[in-house]
């Protein structure tokens, strides 16, 4: 039987879920609910726990590995247990931000895909084509580029005109050439939805990956509206924080699951009306 694809994985669960979420596992001891110790084994129970609450809810799941190598080797044994823990047909995306010069990309990309099987990942374009190649290489895993970042310095560098346009529609150009086998895919946040929309307007068939609501306070209903396809798909809108510390007590599951729920109807909602027209991409040297 032929593997599935990381868009074809994702298409089958967002469809068989009704759902556009990712609900990011970005775990922080400190944070974790009362009744759990504050130890890395209890990563492994939390993590369990908030997957089994929402399975049905979600299209994906996006551990964040930085919060993981904080804690060392027992970060990434909960990592690896966490991933045991996700239901095959889901995909899980490694939000890493890997980006660096060949060699060492194809022992980032190695990592991810072989050692620990993330269907897709986080690549940073800032050293260009040959730091994302290996990547890209993996026919059958998602690659996500940063393009335009939900984070405020996120101006710094990438709204820079580059002739005429913002250096982020360059990124997307630049993806959308070095997209040969279709797994590529674009990083864009929930807290500029105009510019989600006109990079929408560049990659109209790519997957987009939109961080950023939630704790960021991105909105939800434009960001959902300005990512998604011509079918209302291939947006995958991410909350972290907002779905998996909505409670500190021993019903954080359940906590978990009412907060996803109410999310995935409010993306289900939006995604169903048409995109506002101050937040449609504008023509000419803007587009």
């Amino acid at each position: 039987m032929r593997t599935l694809t990381f868009r074809e994985k994702l298409l089958a669960a967002a469809r068989a879920n009704d759902s556009l979420l990712c609900v990011g596992l970005d775990v922080v001891l400190a944070s974790l609910p009362a009744p759990l110790p504050r130890a890395p084994e209890s990563i492994v129970a939390f993590n369990r726990s908030i997957v089994e609450a929402t399975a049905d809810l979600v299209c994906a799941y996006k551990p964040n590995l930085a919060f993981y190598e904080a804690l060392g080797l027992p970060g990434l044994e909960a990592l690896a247990r966490t991933l045991e823990a996700i239901p095959e047909h889901i995909p899980v995306i490694a939000d890493a931000k890997r980006g660096d010069v060949g060699h060492t990309a194809q022992a980032y990309a190695r990592a991810l895909f072989e050692t620990f099987g993330f269907d897709a990942a986080t690549v940073s374009p800032y050293l260009g084509r040959d730091a994302l190649q290996p990547f890209l290489d993996y026919a059958d895993r998602g690659v996500f580029v940063l393009c335009r970042t939900s984070n405020p310095g996120a101006r710094d560098l990438q709204d820079l005109d580059v002739g005429g346009k913002p250096l982020y529609e360059i990124v997307a150009e630049r993806v959308l050439e070095w997209d040969r086998h279709g797994n590529a895919g674009l990083v864009v946040g929930a807290t500029y939805p105009d510019e989600v929309a006109r990079v929408r307007k560049l990659a109209p068939e790519m997957p987009l990956l939109v961080p950023g609501v939630g704790a960021q306070a991105g909105d939800v209903r434009a960001a959902t509206r300005a990512a998604v396809d011509a079918r209302g798909e291939l947006a995958i809108v991410s909350s972290s924080r907002q779905v998996i510390y909505a409670s500190g007590g021993a019903d954080f599951a359940e906590a978990a699951r009412r907060a996803a729920l109410a999310l995935r109807n409010e993306i289900n909602q939006a995604r169903s009306q048409p995109l506002a027209p101050s937040a449609r991409p504008r023509g000419g040297a803007d587009a």
